[in-house]
């Protein structure tokens, strides 16, 4: 279905939302699309950010901290994400006034209802996908709205409220919250257990991305790696249950669009596919093979949507990256500060693995903070083992983000193991420590990497500061 153009839907019960945690990556970009679409937005944040100035910049009202007061008498709906606890204090107001309270998957899919849906999920590589077709399916004219888990380029830039009729969407698995959508194009990149807090098991797992997949609307394709154990598992149950069409990309020889080479060119690839009998060669601005499958994932999925592959492929050249994704912060004393948000020990590996490419004969020093406890009681050991590829480490306290602390689960784990697989690693208790005993470390050609899904990424300007200028 088209979306009507001419008039973007908003929902009776979010013409007036209250966002709680209005600054969270996926609360953000739905707010900006109600904004834009006419909604009087409002919504409060723990702190104040360059998010929070951004929606401001839109028309929203946004309170810094959390009081029962900021929720506004004429509020039609409240927005919540599952980080938010029961016993805040807006969420409580809303409840004894009898104000609706709506997930923020709910939202998001309220908004996509209208249009034709293309939904990314998977447990790495999200965001930068969903970039992907945002930038692309923008350079080719078609306008897309779009919702996406990171900044493409500046603060606000993770969400647009297109004139097409296309809507990109990043899929949220981590508390089954993608089962709220309808897409018309699924895009599964890979399937591992994560979110230790919400699945117990790969089989809990499983059962999750099958009901994604169920989602899909009639017609609908589901896009899917061929050459990931798990994705390849989801692979044979969707197609056993024979409810959607599937179509697999990847290197193994029985995908359905097979990547034929991908040649690495400093921070920089380019990839050789075959899809519908012909081979097709396009660049990627972003180094490591794991980003280039990314772009055919994007490439198969918008040429289901009936973009002609080609200039696809051509308009995925336009993509230089999306913020905290491998991206450039700066350089001082011939010393590159990379940022990454990489988190999960798959994700750390494939970054880098292709920062490897890039940094010549210097080295990769890395400064790692992991995210939540539950993560780091599961994968500690293999959060160490791969920062074992890295020349040097420093690994910061837990960022605990919406978790209380395990007792017995500390970054030590890491640096433990990280030890154990021969690694150079220290730890270090702040990030001003870390900050320290990073840019101390760095020589000239060295690269550094922040690594790690909290606040880490303000350590960056942090260690260019320290260097000699």
């Amino acid at each position: 279905m088209a979306a009507d153009l001419s008039s973007p839907t908003v929902p009776a019960d979010l013409a007036r939302p209250h966002f709680i945690g209005i600054g969270g990556a996926g609360m953000s970009g739905i707010a900006k699309i109600l904004a834009q679409r006419g909604a009087r937005v409002q919504g409060s944040d723990a702190r104040e950010s360059v998010t929070a100035a951004a929606l401001r910049g839109l028309g929203a009202t946004v309170h810094i901290g959390h009081d029962a007061a900021h929720l506004a008498p004429d509020a039609t709906g409240v927005v919540v994400s599952s980080a938010i606890r029961p016993d805040n204090p807006e969420l409580a107001a809303a409840r004894e006034r009898g104000v609706p309270v709506v997930h923020r998957s709910d939202a998001l899919a309220a908004l996509m209802d209208a249009c034709r849906p293309l939904a990314v999920a998977g447990t790495h590589g999200k965001t930068t996908t969903t970039s992907m077709l945002a930038v692309a399916l923008g350079a080719l004219g078609l306008d897309p709205s779009y919702a996406i888990g990171g900044d493409l380029d500046e603060p606000g830039s993770n969400a647009h409220n297109g004139r097409g009729e296309i809507f990109v969407a990043e899929a949220d698995e981590s508390d089954r919250s993608f089962h709220k959508y309808e897409p018309e194009v699924a895009v599964v990149l890979n399937v591992e257990l994560d979110h230790h807090a919400n699945y117990s098991s790969m089989e809990e797992i499983y059962d999750s991305f099958v009901t994604f997949a169920d989602r899909i609307r009639p017609g609908g394709v589901l896009i899917v790696s061929a050459d990931h154990e798990g994705a390849r598992e989801l692979t044979r149950r969707v197609r056993e249950r024979g409810r959607v069409r599937v179509r697999t990309y990847g290197e193994a020889e029985d995908a359905d669009v097979r990547i034929l080479d991908v040649t690495p060119h400093g921070l920089t690839s380019e990839t050789t596919v075959r899809l519908g009998g012909e081979e097709l060669a396009f660049a990627v601005f972003v180094p490591g093979r794991h980003y280039a499958h990314n772009a055919v994932a994007a490439l198969v999925a918008g040429s289901e949507l009936g973009v002609p592959a080609d200039e696809l492929a051509k308009a995925l050249g336009t993509y230089t990256g999306v913020r905290r994704r491998l991206q450039l912060k700066g350089e001082a004393d011939s010393v590159q500060v990379i940022d990454s948000y990489a988190h999960h020990p798959t994700e750390m590996t494939a970054d880098l693995e292709a920062i490897r490419g890039g940094a010549g004969d210097g080295r990769i020093i890395v400064l790692f903070q992991p995210h939540l406890f539950s993560r780091t009681q599961e994968l500690g050991t293999e959060m160490g083992e791969s920062l074992a590829l890295a020349d040097a480490s420093v690994v910061l306290d837990i960022y605990p983000a919406r978790e209380d602390p395990i007792p017995g689960v500390t970054s030590e784990l890491i640096v433990d193991a990280a030890r154990a697989a021969g690694a150079d690693v220290r730890h270090a208790a702040t990030g001003a420590d870390g900050a320290d005993l990073v840019a101390g470390m760095a020589a000239p050609g060295d690269l550094v990497l922040t690594m790690g899904a909290g606040d880490v990424t303000e350590l960056g300007p942090e260690i260019l500061a320290r260097l000699p200028q």
